[in-house]
């Protein structure tokens, strides 16, 4: 009797979560069929934010969103051959232009948050910040921050830059012909283990640190120093990389609750008014940038989004425009906002009190 009260008990904590994946993957199924961008992240997203705003108690698997991170760093770290990195060294002033960028955006569209969503001054700054959304609300929550507001404002950003740029991209028919491909196209059982090893590696390395998105910046560290070396074990099996993808698209559409868009209207307004002209800024530095540098416009668009470095990293992946420049563009960018931010609070507080 004990056992089965057990067995009951285990079925109904693991419900929400099976309900989820299936819902989830239901939902990839159908964007696949309908031909939408990134079916294996898009349609998860969409349809797994909307059930929970309407109320269904849907919930995103322990450690989901981490192995859907993983294992897109670890795709993506496959692409850093030798010939790679020395074209990304060529671009290093291309590179840090548009991390460096990135701060005086977030500054721009923090003061339209601050004017318009009526909160306090560090919730508005760091939740303007495009940077990644959990470091983002961490150091927020040392000066002050409103954390829950931060939150549901780079949940908005994130949603709206994963919806708008891809889909823009597709109907724009910016889908090129991508010449840097990963050093290993073939799937190698008995080299799976060493590429496991590689991407764990870089993700403790990240962790001692203390740098933010560890999950798919250390798998990409690992992975990619590999590569750099000129050796890969071998490729990820693509039901890895759609399963990355799925699982991260849950996670994201697992942050809406049912009383998601009633609470704090006007900031939430707010923060998509923000979010659109961060897309706009950064398309404006895409075109300023596009003739001075000589790569493709719609590589430096994905660059220079405020996106999430998975969200944008893989949309570049599978549009095949420019993979290794704009994951290495975002990496940047998050890294250069995560250490820098609480300085550039500090520097803007003593200049307006």
């Amino acid at each position: 009797m004990p056992t089965l009260l057990h067995a009951g008990r285990l079925a109904r904590l693991l419900l929400p979560y099976c309900l989820t994946l299936l819902a989830a993957t239901l939902a990839a199924l159908a964007a696949r069929r309908l031909h939408v961008p990134l079916p294996w992240m898009l349609g998860p997203l969409f349809t797994v934010a909307a059930l929970r705003v309407g109320g269904l108690p849907l919930r995103a698997p322990p450690g989901g969103r981490q192995a859907g991170q993983w294992a897109i760093g670890t795709a993506l770290g496959l692409y850093f051959t030798p010939q790679v990195v020395a074209l990304i060294v060529d671009n290093a002033a291309l590179v840090g232009g548009f991390a460096a960028a990135s701060v005086g955006i977030g500054v721009a569209c923090a003061r339209l948050t601050y004017r318009f969503g009526r909160v306090d001054r560090p919730t508005a700054f760091f939740a303007a910040l495009p940077g990644g959304a959990s470091e983002m609300a961490v150091v927020a929550e040392r000066f002050g921050g409103a954390v829950d507001l931060i939150a549901a404002a780079h949940a908005i950003r994130v949603l709206l830059v994963v919806a708008l740029v891809p889909v823009a991209l597709t109907l724009s028919g910016a889908h090129g012909s991508d010449v840097f491909q990963p050093l290993a196209a073939e799937v190698r059982p008995e080299g799976l283990p060493a590429l496991l090893l590689a991407g764990l590696g870089g993700c403790g390395l990240m962790g001692l640190a203390r740098i933010g998105n560890a999950w798919v910046l250390g798998p990409l560290l690992g992975v990619g120093l590999m590569t750099a070396l000129g050796w890969t074990p071998s490729a990820l099996p693509p039901w890895m990389v759609n399963g990355g993808q799925l699982l991260l698209g849950t996670a994201l559409g697992c942050r809406f609750a049912p009383g998601f868009f009633r609470s704090a209207p006007r900031f939430l307004a707010a923060a998509a008014g923000s979010s659109l002209l961060a897309i706009l800024l950064g398309l404006a530095l895409a075109l300023v940038a596009a003739p001075l540098s000589g790569a493709p416009l719609a590589t430096l668009v994905l660059a220079a989004a405020p996106g999430g470095v998975a969200e944008m990293c893989i949309t570049a992946k599978v549009l095949q425009l420019g993979v290794p420049l704009v994951t290495v563009c975002h990496a940047l960018r998050v890294i250069v906002l995560t250490l820098a931010a609480p300085a550039v609070y500090r520097a803007l507080s003593r200049s307006r009190p």
